[in-house]
């Protein structure tokens, strides 16, 4: 054997030890890339919300073929989360739901458009103990809904409703192909921004995916087609962060299959049964200690996130609600 046959040798015996070294390391990508899917999946029976999702529009997003001389205004619209509930109490605490209103000139016809889970909130951030099952059980999708109309008093009282700028209807033809292509491959929300500190640069461990970056990838497909955008008021939108050491990722359902991660199992099960739903006053007053004890003293947080669950090594101030200022893309 030659000289020449040894250096070859040498050369792949560095790359494949270079390529199970970075592997074993892992050359992780922060944040972490959402991952979209081919289709929608089904949805279990087992999932039902308390109030029905998109009830008078189109829940499969489908938007109506505008001429393409038509001139269309874009809204932003902002409102407090449940305000058809409880008011503006939620906008007390800067707890805001986003979308976007559309006027055509041509036929005078408003429609809004927004992004929100198909199940209420809980189900997305937290899963269910089902019966029969070892892993966790979750009841996480949401979706764009189209209706006819915009409710002015539903969206000013309380919230923002502001024209922003004008597009063609040839634009608004191409950016109705975008979001069925969007809605169709992005189903999971996601309620959580996950960074390594409260301060200006901060690593970004996970992004959240919820209404507000909607209506964000929106203003962007629009403005990357050449619409013109601009608010004359800051434009502020509700973050949920968590705050935490670098993630340390532990696996997918197949944690709750194996007895040699019976312990990892157990404690995730016993994370999230602080969270589950239909507790009692006195079961959620436990339940709260029991987080607190989880996060701020143990330091725990188990993240689920792209079908995976990570654990999250929590750092002060733990969590915080910001309304803060994002500028249109």
């Amino acid at each position: 054997m030659n000289y020449f046959v040894y250096f070859i040798q040498a050369v792949l015996h560095c790359w494949i030890v270079g390529l199970v070294v970075s592997s074993v390391s892992g050359n992780q990508v922060w944040p972490v890339p959402y991952n979209r899917v081919d289709r929608r999946p089904d949805v279990d029976p087992f999932c039902q919300a308390l109030y029905p999702f998109c009830p008078t529009g189109d829940r499969d997003g489908r938007i109506p073929v505008m001429t393409d001389s038509d001139i269309i205004s874009v809204f932003r619209l902002q409102t407090p989360v449940w305000e058809f509930k409880y008011g503006d109490v939620m906008g007390k605490f800067h707890i805001m739901h986003d979308a976007i209103g559309f006027g055509s000139v041509k036929t005078g016809t408003n429609f809004t458009m927004e992004w929100y889970e198909l199940f209420q909130l809980g189900n997305c951030t937290f899963p269910h103990e089902r019966a029969g099952m070892s892993a966790p059980f979750w009841c996480n999708q949401g979706a764009a809904c189209l209706y006819e109309g915009i409710d002015d008093i539903h969206w000013k009282q309380n919230g923002t409703l502001e024209k922003i700028g004008e597009i063609s209807g040839e634009m608004f033809n191409e950016m109705a192909r975008w979001v069925q292509e969007d809605n169709a491959t992005g189903v999971y929300y996601e309620t959580w921004t996950v960074k390594s500190d409260a301060g200006p640069n901060a690593t970004t461990w996970f992004e959240s995916y919820d209404c507000s970056q909607f209506v964000h990838r929106t203003y962007k497909k629009l403005l990357d087609m050449g619409a013109e955008l601009s608010s004359q008021t800051p434009t502020y939108y509700t973050k949920i962060y968590l705050y935490s050491g670098e993630p340390v990722h532990l696996g997918n359902d197949s944690i709750f299959q194996q007895s040699s991660m019976k312990d990892l199992a157990t404690d995730i099960k016993k994370f999230y049964h602080s969270f589950r739903s239909h507790q009692s006053v006195i079961e959620m007053i436990e339940s709260l200690l029991e987080a607190f004890e989880k996060m701020v003293l143990e330091k725990t947080f188990y993240f689920y996130y792209n079908s995976e669950y990570w654990k999250l090594p929590m750092k002060y101030p733990y969590i915080k609600i910001i309304y803060e200022e994002i500028p249109l893309p």
